[in-house]
């Protein structure tokens, strides 16, 4: 089946242009331009990846989405910018956003990405099965979840595969570099902090949860590292 898209975008020209374009490379593509009209509809119907603009009339998208992750709904979502607005940017990460693409968008580019965080959402492979375990964290890979102390840590698509990648290395310094590529499926291009604002948010989910502010430590010029606790990983 056809991983399923909703493009929110008032641009009607350009979905109409990315649209045709998705369903040529072997995506079934819906499309809203209102923002209050696509909240009903992400709730309401499921999705593989919603990609929403952050210009809308009716309800912008960093609200929209907002509003998505704060009724639970975890379909990852890739944000579309203006070119050089990094505020954008660093706000829909925080609110949840799993990636995001500066418009005007190569359609090639926003397939690979689109196909990059569906291989992440589903990737279930021999070496990605069964529970992760450090200390009071534990990670299932097959079914997507973090606990700590049994309670859910509720992380993004994006979150939980920097997460599973920190702690596949626990113990050792992974490069941001690494991180991009293992977790978010492309190179870390200049000037990206999508790592440093996951992991922000990942922090304070932890922290929320109970657990201990230091547990993911920034090593200056080389990444980041994941330290073991109590038994170690296993």
């Amino acid at each position: 089946m056809d991983p399923r898209i909703l493009l929110i975008d008032d641009d009607r020209e350009l979905c109409q242009l990315l649209r045709e374009f998705l369903l040529s490379d072997g995506f079934a593509v819906d499309s809203c331009h209102d923002g209050a009209d696509a909240l009903q509809v992400a709730q309401s119907t499921p999705y593989d990846v919603i990609i929403l603009d952050v210009m809308l009339p009716g309800m912008q998208g960093l609200e929209l989405l907002r509003r998505l992750r704060s009724a639970n709904v975890g379909t990852p979502v890739l944000m579309l910018t203006a070119r050089g607005e990094d505020t954008d940017r660093i706000v829909g990460l925080e609110l949840g956003a799993d990636d995001y693409l500066a418009k005007p968008c190569n359609p090639r580019e926003l397939s690979a990405r689109l196909r990059a965080i569906l291989r992440r959402a589903g990737s279930q492979g021999p070496s990605t099965r069964g529970d992760t375990v450090v200390g009071l964290l534990a990670i299932n890979a097959a079914e997507r979840t973090a606990t700590w102390d049994t309670l859910d840590l509720q992380l993004t698509s994006a979150e939980f595969n920097i997460l599973r990648v920190l702690l596949q290395h626990a113990g050792s310094v992974v490069s941001k570099d690494q991180l991009s590529q293992q977790a978010l499926g492309r190179p870390l291009s200049a000037y990206d902090r999508s790592v440093d604002v996951h992991i922000s948010k990942i922090r304070k989910k932890l922290l929320a949860c109970g657990g201990a502010g230091n547990l993911i430590t920034s090593v200056r010029g080389a990444g980041y590292q994941f330290l073991l606790q109590g038994n170690g990983i296993r």
